[in-house]
């Protein structure tokens, strides 16, 4: 009687697990022939891809930078390191011994010509100014004593001879160049400048005593200022006095200044193969200082009539030069690309010239500068004023 129920267990148990497995597998059939609740296939990347997918389209327009191509001269330049120094510099050095009782400038105080700098003691150089006129006026009596009645000779030799011996045992002669040489030296206690210009590098303080040759001060002109450039031999013949110069100080990055060429040094110098080239450049706020460090670029020769675009528009792809022309309306088009000759440049321009196997850009066209370093041909493109300022192509 035990062993008839447990048999009929068992074959209760495996029917009900065949209809449990036919109802399952027939409701997963149902799910792949309907859609039902199976999941979508996630693509290679997973989520990140489908997000890239939907952000990125190749009919975005890509922003760029453009410049026009232009016909006009280019000028060459020759560029060296240079150093800025005053137009003008004396150091001014005590002449007389004394205290210092008057400093009228501090350093970079503006002075003009002729103004009074420093003042030393006069009291002892005043004294010997009175002592010195004491003395010429004992002479000019004696002088006058023994010349009392010789306008009355009529031989003007004899009148002559007697006023020469005269002056000279009188002591005449002597005491006048003593008042001379008393007012000088009492005019050296007067440090002025010899120039307009600034006072610089300050070496005394009210109270000090100097003696003659001590440094007192630095007067400097620094409106024009100059630029002392180093140019190689090979070089210097290309440049000539009155030509244009533009120059980069380190003090100011992303700013630079006009200058002219003032002299051409004709002696190069022996150990560094260089003749000295002064530039002059205007400085009335007088930002630019002696010493500073500077590059300079030289306009060495023009060449009229060509054809010019911006360096940045050229770039090298499979060992040739090229560069994109822009084609489009409303600042939105394509970039074509076109193979291309260069010949001469400077620092900021290229000249491209005319090659059978290569193309040519025209002027009026625009050529693409920025933001097209990685571009291909027919790419959609949206010329901007600043590629950093819309983000950058999009990535």
């Amino acid at each position: 009687m035990t062993l008839r129920r447990l048999l009929g267990s068992a074959i209760a148990v495996v029917v009900i697990g065949s209809l449990v497995g036919g109802v399952y597998l027939r409701s997963r059939g149902d799910d792949d022939e309907g859609g039902g609740t199976a999941l979508a296939e996630v693509p290679e990347g997973g989520a990140e891809a489908v997000s890239s997918a939907r952000t990125f389209s190749t009919d975005v327009a890509i922003p760029v930078e453009g410049a026009l191509v232009v016909r006009d001269t280019l000028v060459v330049s020759v560029s060296a390191a240079a150093e800025a120094a005053a137009f003008r510099q004396a150091v001014l050095r005590a002449q007389v011994e004394g205290r210092i009782t008057g400093l009228r400038v501090a350093e970079s105080d503006a002075a003009r010509r002729g103004q009074l700098l420093i003042q030393i003691d006069t009291a002892e150089y005043a004294l010997a100014v009175e002592r010195a006129r004491a003395r010429l006026a004992t002479a000019t009596a004696t002088y006058d004593e023994l010349t009392m009645f010789d306008d009355e000779i009529e031989d003007e030799r004899i009148r002559v001879e007697r006023a020469r011996f005269a002056r000279a045992k009188s002591g005449l002669a002597d005491a006048e160049l003593g008042v001379r040489e008393a007012e000088l030296q009492l005019q050296r206690t007067r440090i002025e400048a010899p120039f307009a210009g600034r006072a610089a590098s300050l070496r005394v303080v009210e109270g000090q005593q100097v003696r003659p040759g001590d440094e007192l001060l630095t007067v400097v002109d620094l409106d024009p200022i100059k630029v002392e450039v180093q140019v190689l031999e090979s070089e210097v013949g290309l440049l000539a006095e009155g030509r244009g110069a533009t120059i980069a100080f380190a003090a100011f990055p992303g700013e630079s200044f006009s200058g002219r060429i003032a002299t051409i040094n004709p002696v190069v110098e022996r150990d560094t193969r260089t003749a000295r080239v002064t530039v002059t450049i205007p400085n009335p706020q007088g930002r630019i200082l002696p010493g500073m460090y500077a590059r300079v670029s030289l306009e060495a020769r023009k060449f009229p009539d060509r054809v010019l675009v911006p360096r940045g528009a050229i770039l090298e792809r499979d060992r040739r030069t090229m560069l994109f022309v822009f084609e489009g309306e409303n600042d939105v088009g394509f970039a074509k690309w076109r193979y291309v000759t260069p010949g001469m440049m400077n620092d900021s321009l290229v000249e491209i010239v005319a090659d059978p196997e290569t193309d040519m850009v025209e002027p009026g066209e625009w050529v693409l500068t920025d933001g097209h370093y990685t571009l291909i041909h027919d790419a959609r493109v949206r010329l901007v004023e600043s590629v950093r300022a819309e983000g950058g192509r999009p990535q």
